[in-house]
């Protein structure tokens, strides 16, 4: 057994005892009542990243809640990761569902159960133990570690850019490292390399200046809500494909080694038609399911509004409608050009007798890291060892805003080495967190730094 590996083991259990601390502090920061116990979440942590062996910890103010930064920086020519992670959680709520106090963290069947346990004190505390783990049995660690913990991500982290941007050069590295995302399942690790973005645009359409009784004018003016549709049925194809001029034009298109990759972690097409009680499954044709959820653009209408929705029939022409339009992107598109060329698209398909206009509403930018990037490489052969599991490579076909906020603001790699599993329960009651990925995370962890502090690559 080596030493690191063994240390772990000796000291598992006071390991523990300080995440049981961690979590018995409700840090959430959505509710102001709570907003003195984030700030004691904070300085908790700067304490325990000194008490772990790293260097310089403080408690730096925003505009919002506080963000945690401390460093270990005594690697010259090794390569430098910052380490990511958010201490605040979510409200516990409803509490009568939860089968032990949120707060008091209990350990049942090998899983930890509080609120924040896998979303997402335990996941970042991984990283914080591995540091202490080489640290007390080496005198020293492979490479250079930096960590910043914030207190806003439950929030949609509105101190994080700015906070960023002001220390930029404080917080310079190699790569971003960030736990807070599941594995496939129990025993099967996986990294995320990749993320889409998001456009939300709404679309209004005025014909007359008031709705119209359809006996007087039906048949003689132009109908809203007609006007709408037909506008709507013209942003896709019987392909499946959005039709707005330009909007592929800066996709970066799947390999074959990719389509191979999300063809290993393929989700069963059948089994999802059947659980959602669907006559058949839709899509942009020649991808499949997986693909079209995680690595393709789409243009979805999200809701629509117009005329008269109340009981019984009010015989009228409608003199308003509007749609809401979310598109989920994939790099490299941007979601200011998706929203112009939607804008152009309205205006060259717009029937005629209405005025049609688009309100930009939302937007993200999509994530991508090359899956060959040697610290995907470093990471995937790190979780492979740890897990003795082949590492898959998948895509998200969600956002994560933070992880944008990191490669665009520090333009470096961003890994999402995630130790949590898609069951325990984030945001929900009874949260929890298995710790044999405790141990295998701090393992492959270890691991990790070693490799990339051996390579040349990155």
């Amino acid at each position: 057994m080596k030493k690191t590996e063994q240390y772990a083991a000796q000291h598992r259990e006071r390991h523990l005892e300080e995440l049981k601390e961690l979590l018995r502090i409700p840090s959430i920061s959505t509710l102001s009542e709570h907003k003195g116990d984030v700030a004691r979440c904070a300085q908790w942590l700067s304490e325990a990243l000194t008490d772990s062996g790293l260097e310089h910890a403080e408690v730096m103010q925003t505009a919002g809640h506080p963000i945690v930064y401390a460093d270990w920086l005594h690697a010259p020519g090794k390569p430098t990761l910052l380490i990511y992670g958010h201490y605040d959680v979510q409200p516990a709520d409803p509490l009568d569902l939860w089968d032990s106090a949120p707060f008091e963290p209990e350990i049942r069947d090998g899983k930890i159960y509080a609120r924040g346990a896998t979303d997402d004190k335990a996941q970042f505390w991984i990283h914080v133990k591995a540091a202490e783990t080489m640290l007390k049995t080496a005198g020293t660690l492979p490479l250079n570690l930096k960590f910043i913990l914030e207190g806003e991500e439950e929030i949609t982290s509105p101190s994080l850019a700015p906070f960023i941007q002001q220390h930029a050069d404080k917080l310079k590295a190699d790569a971003v490292i960030i736990s807070d995302t599941p594995m496939l399942e129990k025993g099967k690790p996986a990294l995320i390399y990749g993320l889409r973005g998001v456009a939300g645009v709404e679309i209004s359409v005025q014909a007359a200046k008031n709705d119209l009784h359809s006996g007087l004018y039906g048949g003689g003016v132009p109908n809203a809500v007609h006007a709408l549709v037909s506008l709507l049925d013209s942003f896709h194809d019987e392909k499946g494909q959005v039709t707005v001029e330009g909007f592929y034009d800066r996709i970066v298109t799947l390999t074959e080694k990719e389509r191979e990759e999300l063809g290993r972690v393929a989700q069963n097409e059948e089994k999802i038609r059947k659980d959602l009680e669907l006559s058949e499954l839709y899509g942009e044709e020649g991808y499949t399911f997986t693909e079209r959820t995680t690595a393709r653009p789409t243009l979805e209408i999200t809701g629509i509004t117009g005329g008269f929705a109340g009981e019984g029939i009010k015989p009228i022409v409608p003199a308003q409608a509007k749609a809401k339009i979310a598109c989920r992107l994939v790099a490299d598109q941007r979601p200011e050009e998706i929203m112009k060329l939607i804008e152009k698209h309205v205006a060259a398909h717009t029937p005629p007798g209405v005025k049609a206009t688009v309100a930009r509403i939302l937007q993200g930018n999509p994530f991508l890291t090359p899956s060959d990037h040697p610290i995907m490489v470093a990471a995937s052969h790190a979780l492979k060892l740890a897990y003795g599991e082949q590492t898959a490579l998948t895509r998200g076909g969600g956002s994560i805003p933070i992880v944008d906020v990191f490669e665009r603001l520090l333009k470096t790699p961003v890994v999402m080495m995630g130790f949590g599993l898609p069951d325990e329960n984030l945001h929900a009651p009874n949260e929890h967190f298995d710790l044999d990925n405790f141990d295998k995370g701090l393992q492959t962890v270890t691991l990790f730094w070693d490799e990339l502090a051996a390579s040349e690559t990155l």
